[in-house]
């Protein structure tokens, strides 16, 4: 299994929690985004930067990505792509998506966009805190418990 990071808008907060599991579980990892993301020094992790666009990471990812990879992205969309190649991805929040979600988190998402659209203020997600991180951590050890 490989792990991908969408390093598009990667908490802060959560770089020392994957940090930690890449080291303990020797996880080969690819941090992809269209800036320089440093996640932190490690053997197996291979920095990636693609070209600036809208999606340019997603597509390189999807490209890369195999079945039963995790990608851990906050982008439902890519999210979506990710599960119809029988991948796994987790968000920021410690949500994992599935065959099962995916299509309701999917169409919440394009709701959302289009009352946006419309010119409706909305709030948009709440802050990112720690027990936003928290939540990650759990899910991201159950889950590499459970597959690796």
């Amino acid at each position: 299994m490989t792990l991908f990071i969408d390093g598009d808008a990667f908490p802060n907060l959560l770089k020392p929690i994957i940090l930690r599991s890449i080291e303990r579980l020797a996880l080969s990892t690819k941090v992809i985004a269209n800036k320089k993301i440093h996640i932190g020094t490690s053997k197996h992790i291979e920095y990636i930067i693609v070209d600036q666009g809208a999606d340019e990471a997603d597509h390189h990812i999807v490209e890369l990505c195999d079945a039963g990879d995790l990608v851990i992205t906050a982008d439902i969309p890519l999210a979506d792509r990710i599960i119809s190649k029988e991948a796994h991805a987790i968000d920021h929040r410690g949500e994992l998506y599935s065959v099962d979600n995916i299509k309701q988190y999917l169409a919440m998402r394009n709701l959302m966009e289009s009352i946006r659209e419309s010119g409706e203020m909305t709030s948009g997600p709440k802050a990112f805190g720690p027990k936003d991180a928290h939540a990650f951590a759990n899910q991201l050890n159950a889950f590499l418990a459970k597959h690796v």
